[in-house]
């Protein structure tokens, strides 16, 4: 009992539920460990006694929990309860200042001079706000009491809107892996050219409102790199790969000898682009990066002008320690490898005199990664503006992976956030009796919270500057991740809870503040009031075709009026297959030739046609499919028309799937049995299209026409009808 009421206390899990009914219990030995990753001791009986004796000690003595949350309007009972008579004081973030005394009524306050120092301040603009606390602006500040028996507390007090903004009319847009789709300026892969390029298309001649992308963080350099935008090694930064190098402005004036070896260089980039569009070959990030790391040498060694030099310094100055950090850490991977654990005991500390010094040795790669992050951000900026040219609704929606890479840069520069010996994974379930290890350590609850979500605000703020919307990767991960002790097995490990308020309020504060949309990736397992709770505070959900069944009732299709509305609706993921796949079966075919089926292929093939044979009846039935069965190209139509017909916010194409590409873009389950995150965008025959292609489709136009706007007003939900 000592143990699980210890393990409550720090919100880690004794049991779970991986299905209706069934509880689990998670080993003592895993409770110790994750315990001992928040520093809690609980390897003995006397530990846990002592620490058990430690942590009910502080909560009584503590006045104010780390982080107080107060959503706007302030009305009803106040954020936090305070004894009677407490001076409360909020020191606010631009500097003003609010002060009261907690429960007094206004007949019986004192008169005040400016509402700054009075004893309750009137609330702001008239409205009604909690009992002895003024109205209060957004942001982050400081919260201070004082109770009349003279204990005092602090906290950081987050005051975010009620809910974030949705987009004003229902929007349609594209999804797709960046990397996946080149042009014929490429290097190899997708870049931040082909970027604006496709939003300034895609708004201009489709009307479209967004295009998603996937994780443009920062990878972990090796040989080879791990392709998987969704195990980076910052989260904080851009990867430069993602760089067009003809874009930087000093490229037209590298001169001499080295306008020479970039002239050859771009020759091989022009084979690196062949070989992928015209030869086969899979998307080489490693070769890409290659060539662009020895053309951005030269292009940097032009000096910057006035303005860029003025422009370069504001950046440094606004991204500081984060940016110094990040850079040191690309700077020191290039001299002692890529994974930090195995760097010099000194240099394993980044505020460490050993770093210090080493920071100054190699101040010139310092720079120079500073550089290529401040010029990624520049193409960034400059896709949301050509996306917002377009006259897209959202822009460029930006996609937050769930965590970073053990040995990379984030990991590295904020140890004391991140929990030393655990990875986040998903348990056991009926689709995953093994559950999952996703080799990504998590944050801290305590640390976060101490911290009052500094580090999380960062985050949030550097993927915003330049987002119409953002989607954060499993979701779910902002009330409770499931961690798994390092080298022990996905089975053994346990539910850790974060506090879901603070990590909202600071979501919606910083998206109202970048006047971002927010996606939520909600598949799979969620756990009851996970989605409501969400949905309150204005994020939108998630929901793929193939999954929306009426699960508690018929099991059919669900009907479109039924689907949510907060959602972004879509046929496919980049970890499903394409629709064309799916309609034709030739993803249980792929899978069967990988050795992934747990079943006969005859029965995977029987119940796979079954449902998509049901599928086809429902499009039939609504009237969605004029063309008829068997027709491929009308099937994906009919589905993208079925998406039209529900309330959803926002309907996603997946791009590959308006030329009809066979192939996932990730499997999972696999690592070098399937090529995953290095496939280009595809035609149904499987050769490769560009951007360029893409854009002159029959195939796309046809699909894409869906979505043309009606001439006539209509009623209800805000969108386009079929066609």
């Amino acid at each position: 009992m000592g143990l699980a009421r210890l393990a409550a206390l720090h919100g880690v899990a004794t049991t779970y539920s991986p299905s209706a009914g069934v509880t689990v219990p998670v080993p003592d030995s895993t409770v110790v460990a994750v315990l001992a990753a928040l520093g809690v001791d609980a390897a003995t009986p006397d530990a846990v006694r002592a620490a058990l004796t430690a942590a009910e000690s502080a909560a009584e003595e503590r006045l104010l929990p780390p982080t107080v949350v107060a959503w706007l309007p302030v009305t009803g009972p106040p954020p936090v309860a305070l004894p009677p008579g407490a001076r409360v004081r909020v020191d606010l973030e631009d500097g003003g200042l609010l002060e009261w005394r907690e429960n007094v009524p206004p007949a019986a306050a004192p008169e005040s001079g400016a509402a700054a120092s009075a004893e309750r301040p009137p609330a702001v603009g008239g409205s009604s706000a909690a009992p002895g606390w003024p109205e209060l602006p957004t942001g982050v500040h400081r919260l201070t009491v004082r109770t009349t028996g003279g204990r005092t507390g602090s906290a950081v007090l987050v005051v975010a809107p009620e809910a974030v903004d949705q987009p004003a009319e229902r929007v349609h847009g594209f999804l797709v892996q960046l990397y996946s789709l080149l042009s014929g300026r490429s290097w190899g892969m997708g870049d931040l050219g082909d970027l604006a390029a496709l939003a300034s298309w895609a708004g201009r001649a489709l009307g479209s409102g967004f295009v998603q992308v996937n994780p443009l963080h920062a990878a972990v350099p090796g040989a080879p790199t791990d392709p998987s935008p969704y195990r980076p090694s910052s989260r904080r930064f851009p990867d430069p790969v993602h760089l067009r190098v003809e874009d930087v402005p000093e490229y037209a004036y590298v001169t001499g000898q080295d306008r020479f070896r970039l002239d050859a260089l771009l020759e091989k980039a022009a084979e690196l682009r062949a070989s992928v569009l015209e030869k086969g070959a899979l998307i080489d990030r490693d070769a890409v990066w290659r060539l662009k790391l020895r053309a951005l040498e030269l292009v940097l060694r032009v000096p910057l002008g006035p303005g860029r030099r003025a422009e370069y310094c504001a950046f440094l100055a606004e991204r500081g320690r984060a940016l110094d950090d990040h850079a040191t850490w690309c700077a020191l991977a290039e001299v002692h490898g890529a994974d930090w654990h195995a760097w010099p005991a000194g240099l394993r500390d980044p505020r460490s005199p050993e770093t210090a010094r080493a920071r100054g040795d190699l101040m010139d790669r310092v720079d120079f990664h500073c550089r290529l992050a401040w010029l990624t951000d520049e193409q960034l900026a400059a896709a949301a503006a050509a996306a917002r040219d377009a006259g897209m609704a959202v822009g460029i929606v930006h996609d937050l992976a769930v965590g970073v890479h053990p040995g990379g840069a984030d990991a590295w520069a904020q140890q004391d956030t991140f929990a030393a010996g655990m990875s986040v994974g998903a348990p056991p379930d009926a689709f995953n009796a093994r559950g999952q290890d996703w080799g990504l350590p998590p944050w801290r609850p305590d640390a976060l919270a101490a911290s009052g979500y500094a580090p999380y605000r960062g985050l949030l703020r550097g993927l915003l500057r330049h987002a119409g919307a953002l989607r954060l990767d499993h979701v779910m991960g902002l009330f409770r991740l499931w961690w798994v002790p390092v080298g022990a097995e996905p089975t053994e490990g346990t539910y850790v809870r974060y506090d879901a308020e603070a990590m909202l309020a600071v979501l919606v504060l910083e998206a109202h503040r970048a006047g971002a949309v927010v996606i939520g990736e909600d598949l799979g397992t969620v756990e009851p009031g996970v989605r409501e709770a969400l949905s309150r505070r204005g994020v939108l959900g998630t929901s793929v075709l193939w999954f929306e069944r009426d699960w508690a009732g018929s099991g059919r299709p669900l009907a479109p009026e039924d689907w949510r509305e907060g959602c972004v609706a879509t046929a496919t993921t980049h970890d499903l297959p394409s629709t064309a796949a799916r309609l034709t079966g030739e993803h249980v075919a792929l899978r069967h030739r990988l050795g992934l089926l747990t079943r006969p292929l005859d029965q995977e093939r029987t119940e796979d046609s079954a449902e998509v044979a049901e599928w086809r009846a429902c499009l039939t039935r609504l009237g969605l499919l004029p063309e008829g069965s068997h027709d491929e190209e009308g099937e994906i139509r009919a589905v993208y028309r079925f998406l039209l017909r529900t309330p959803a916010r926002m309907i996603g194409v997946w791009l590959p799937d308006a030329v009809g590409d066979r192939r996932p873009q990730n499997l999972p389950g696999t690592w070098d049995q399937y090529p995953n995150w290095r496939l280009p965008v595809a035609d149904a025959s499987g050769r490769p299209t560009t951007l360029d292609e893409l854009a002159a489709s029959p195939r796309l136009h046809a699909l894409m026409e869906v979505f043309r706007p009606v001439s006539a007003p209509r009623t209800g939900t805000p969108g386009a009808r079929p066609s």
